[in-house]
């Protein structure tokens, strides 16, 4: 008796293409397994034989297949009507079986992984009858009228672990084998699949011009239905700035990157309350299981080598944002948001812009259209660097927009979870809490929502102007689908360079910035010698302190700046930075999640002042409050907190949902009248650019 195999089982309804896909799959995996394959239409006891054609493969194929026994079984003479030759199907290390039923549910208990393949009931019906021609014709009607039965009490697509929607272009099978190593029973035995990607080889080409960002993105991924800018916007700030605390600002802002999920490694993946969806082409993945503990499969290992003069961190990979509400996974509690809990986008391909080289770098991993792509990026790198020559009045992206980013409308009006009163409340509940030794500091939140009509206001547009108004070193504009994130944060949550070094730089402290250059110096002198905010950001550097050292290097944890004023366009900042050293081996998707979400964004201690939010707080948090960045082939990541966010959640009926999260840290000593107009202060600079006001108090 053999090992018991790995049994994938290839279903759909009649015509979907079954068999091309289970033996073009036999043939990819062949190349390092065995690997044996069955047919359900040898089996199927007639026309009318679906239901005891099923039972006859699960009792005589399957069973002993699973034992990594030999299954013998009787065939069906289809021309003569009736029982054929006896057969023998012999185990291997995998076993695709194929057909209507294939996945049934007597039959899913024995199978390591179910493939459903969906094609338009037209399309369907036009390949199985040019397959089979004139024999199948009379019966069409007959046997999908058994499999709607069959369906009807057995929900076999909602069982799915992979769905392929098979157009027939040739795709289906390699988008197949993208996504199968990643479901956890077959994980083992494909590792020389998942290997294979750490052995990627990687393309870059310098061009010696910066273009036009805006227009370049634009060129490239406006038609794309996910794509990702990590923009740092406020580029212009360099190391020759007089003010040192803007310097440090522009020194993070040296890199951008924009890519989408196009081409032959594209991928998008969405994660919600312990599910991943994973998207390759046409097909769809769904694995169960933590999110860091997904990410952990794929991120952490050195898949690509850096290519020699590049002077970037990001070598490739995902791209996208983490939402507040993975905290079940880090100790809090488990709750829901209408916004995935995390949503990225693989890149295979990605123009990195090097503000301080003044260049342009095209990234692609080796693949058969990789070259056009390059060809296509370059051009566009091209176009773009003469757009950012022309005069602002002639530059269709400098000004696009207007001031508001909504077109043809009143602006929209936002309303709070909290009134002024309530939020003032829950501060004064939140120090009942402290005084009661539960928690240090609270950073309690409020979010303000308002709905408009979607052609009322374009996400691009709102970006644009966003930028413009209030550009930050981690900017970032990403288009999910239905969903938009335009974000304009100033706060880096974590780095962990692909060396191992890793960094956080919390913010805690916040001043308005006023017209006045004295008034404005002296919110800047005020927030510098405010005991209470530096009380705030010490408490979080010692969180932040204790989250790095869970997987640092003994004695590498340091703080090499503490209580640092940072001035941005709306506001000035109190900023520290926390630097430790990676333990060689450690898993660096632990050690993201051993800091998430961000402490500046929790309070200290974390897992209990998680808790008292959850009971202060009307309602999730989604996407603010969580991070935006990415994960680099090369082991590195560089994740900003999600705050100055405007998430847009555009619906079926034509309407689109806003959502912008505001808040602050709770101390002892915070005065309600104060802290409710700090969140005003953090929340201009998004509703200003839209034209909108605070909802009332």
């Amino acid at each position: 008796m053999s090992p018991a195999p790995v049994i994938i089982a290839v279903d759909g309804r009649s015509g979907a293409g079954k068999t091309t896909l289970a033996v073009e799959l036999a043939a990819r995996l062949r190349t390092h397994h065995k690997v044996s394959l069955f047919h359900l239409e040898d089996i199927y006891p007639g026309w009318d034989g679906l239901a005891a054609g099923v039972e006859r493969y699960v009792a005589t194929v399957l069973t002993p297949l699973s034992r990594g026994e030999a299954a013998t079984w009787t065939s069906w003479d289809w021309e003569n009507h009736y029982d054929g030759d006896a057969r023998v199907t012999l185990p291997a290390e995998i076993v695709i079986v194929e057909g209507v039923g294939a996945a049934a549910e007597a039959a899913r208990p024995m199978l390591g992984a179910v493939v459903w393949a969906d094609s338009p009931d037209e399309v369907r019906r036009t390949r199985a009858l040019d397959r089979d021609g004139a024999t199948y014709e009379p019966h069409w009607d007959r046997w999908a009228a058994q499999e709607d039965e069959w369906l009807g009490r057995d929900d076999v697509p909602g069982h799915a672990d992979l769905r392929v929607q098979n157009l027939a272009d040739g795709s289906a099978p390699a988008d197949m084998l993208r996504l199968l190593p990643y479901l956890p029973k077959l994980a083992s035995v494909l590792a020389p699949e998942l290997s294979a990607r750490r052995g990627l080889r990687l393309h870059a080409e310098r061009l010696d011009t910066l273009p036009d960002a805006p227009a370049l993105f634009q060129s490239l991924y406006g038609s794309s239905a996910s794509a990702v800018w990590l923009d740092s916007s406020n580029a212009g700030t360099g190391p020759d700035s007089t003010d040192p605390g803007a310097r440090t600002a522009g020194e993070r802002s040296r890199f951008s990157i924009m890519a989408d999920d196009g081409g032959t490694f594209g991928q998008y993946v969405t994660h919600r309350e312990g599910v991943s969806r994973i998207s390759a082409g046409s097909s769809t993945a769904t694995v169960p299981g933590p999110f860091f503990r997904w990410l952990d499969t794929v991120w952490g290992r050195r898949a690509v080598r850096t290519p020699d003069g590049y002077p970037g961190e990001f070598t490739l990979g995902w791209l996208g944002c983490l939402g507040y509400e993975l905290k079940r996974e880090t100790g809090g509690s488990d709750l829901s948001a209408p916004t995935p809990d995390a949503a990225l986008i693989f890149a295979g391909r990605a123009v990195v812009l090097d503000h301080a080289d003044g260049t342009a770098w095209l990234l692609a991993l080796e693949a058969p259209d990789a070259g056009d792509w390059l060809a296509q990026a370059r051009t566009a790198v091209e176009a773009a660097a003469d757009t950012a020559l022309q005069p602002a009045a002639e530059n269709p992206t400098a000004e696009a927009g207007g001031s508001t980013g909504v077109v043809g409308s009143l602006p929209p009006a936002f309303r709070s979870r909290d009134t002024g009163a309530g939020y003032r409340e829950k501060i004064a509940a939140a120090q009942h809490e402290i005084a009661q030794g539960n928690t240090y500091e609270v950073c309690l939140t409020t979010t303000l929502e308002a709905r408009v009509q979607a052609d009322s206001l374009d996400p691009w547009t709102t970006y644009l102007a966003l930028r413009r108004t209030n550009p930050a070193p981690f900017a970032s504009y990403l288009r999910l689908g239905n969903l938009a994130v335009a974000s304009t944060s100033p706060e880096r949550f974590l780095k962990i360079a692909s060396d191992g070094g890793m960094r956080a730089e919390p913010i805690k402290g916040t001043r308005r910035r006023a017209a006045d250059p004295r008034e404005d110096n002296q919110l800047r002198t005020d927030l510098a010698k405010s005991l209470k905010d530096r009380a705030e950001n010490i408490m979080i550097v010692d969180l932040l302190r204790n989250d790095l050292s869970h997987f640092a290097e003994p004695g590498s944890v340091t703080v090499s700046r503490l209580c640092a004023i940072e001035s941005y366009a709306t506001v000035h900042q109190m900023v520290s930075t926390i630097d430790a050293r990676l333990l060689p081996g450690a898993p660096r998707a632990e050690a993201v999640a051993a800091c998430f979400p961000a402490g500046s964004m929790t309070g200290a201690p974390k897992i209990s002042t998680m808790a008292i939010l959850d009971q202060l707080e009307a309602g999730p948090r989604g996407f603010y409050s969580g991070a935006i960045g990415y994960f680099s082939l090369n082991a590195a990541a560089d994740l900003a907190v999600a705050i100055r966010t405007l998430v847009i959640s555009t619906s079926a009926d034509g309407t689109a949902e806003l959502s912008l999260g505001v808040g602050g840290a709770i101390t002892s000593d915070s005065v309600p009248d104060e802290e409710y107009e700090e969140i005003r202060t953090k929340a201009y600079g998004v509703l200003s650019t839209l034209g909108a006001e605070f909802p009332d108090a």
